[in-house]
């Protein structure tokens, strides 16, 4: 193995999350070959002693990148303290030792979710500034009319911010039409990721989302998991999730070219249940 930041060794081996790793290390708390660790040291694995108050860390040898295809009624954590199964009750208990899931999935949503024990990795790729978008299917009730479509596109307020412009096209499906029962899909394509967006934003232009699934992450696509299944990334599949998120992208601004309304009016149906 080779050096790396001691609070990534500790994050990696489970004893905490990165922040919470800094503060043992500025705390004294943490050791290296009987010398106390300072905040920024590095250290290698294989050949140091790690201590955190005098116990000895075992650092895993590699770090796991899963592909998880979440189902719908699981909870996008760890663990969850009303009892509700999480994504980490998918994973054999032998393989979950550290794991976090990147970024999150709402209670009701499906789909393509990455668990990982690199935290600097599944940091960098949950991070807004680093622009990894994330492609949705969805069914909303209704046909949205061009111009409520042309609105979300360029961004719409949610809580006092405009959302980020995003890609909304229309899903041309086998057998029926888009328009099934009174229903249309789309595929709604995100480089943000705020809590319940896509719904609370089809849900401000009259349309409430009736289901939705993750089908891509980056350049990431696996059109063959069944629900509930995961799989190890191969290294070219880390590798190609690195390059997206290689550089920060540009800010987007909201609004270019679309129209901006003064007000984001909500009319129709009910408020999307909170989960």
């Amino acid at each position: 193995m080779s050096e790396e930041r001691i609070q990534k060794l500790l994050a990696r081996a489970g004893v905490a999350a990165r922040r919470k790793a800094e503060e043992l290390i500025r705390e004294g708390r943490v050791t290296v070959n009987g010398e106390v660790a300072t905040l920024g040291a590095k250290a290698d694995p294989a050949r140091d002693a790690i201590k955190v108050d005098d116990r000895r860390v075992h650092v895993p040898r590699s770090q796991r990148y899963l592909l998880l295809n979440k189902p719908k009624g699981y909870l996008t954590a760890v663990s969850d303290p009303e009892g509700r199964p999480t994504v980490l009750d998918l994973v054999p208990p032998p393989m979950r030792k550290a794991l976090v899931p990147v970024g999150r999935l709402d209670y009701q949503t499906e789909g393509l979710l990455l668990l990982t024990d690199d935290g600097d990795f599944a940091q960098h790729l949950a991070h807004p500034r680093y622009g990894c978008r994330k492609t949705y299917e969805v069914k909303v009730k209704g046909v949205p009319a061009e111009t409520a479509l042309e609105r979300l596109r360029g961004g719409i307020v949610l809580e006092g911010k405009r959302t980020a412009p995003c890609r909304i096209e229309p899903v041309r499906r086998r057998g029926p039409r888009r328009e099934e029962g009174g229903n249309s899909w789309f595929s709604v394509e995100l480089s943000e990721g705020r809590t319940r967006q896509i719904r609370e934003m089809f849900f401000r232009v009259g349309h409430p989302v009736q289901k939705l699934r993750r089908v891509a992450i980056g350049p990431l696509t696996d059109g063959t998991l069944a629900p509930g299944d995961l799989r190890e990334l191969t290294e070219r599949e880390v590798e190609l999730l690195r390059r997206a998120t290689a550089r920060p992208k540009p800010r987007e601004e909201g609004g270019s070219g679309a129209s901006r309304p003064r007000r984001d009016g909500e009319r129709g149906g009910r408020r999307p249940k909170r989960s």
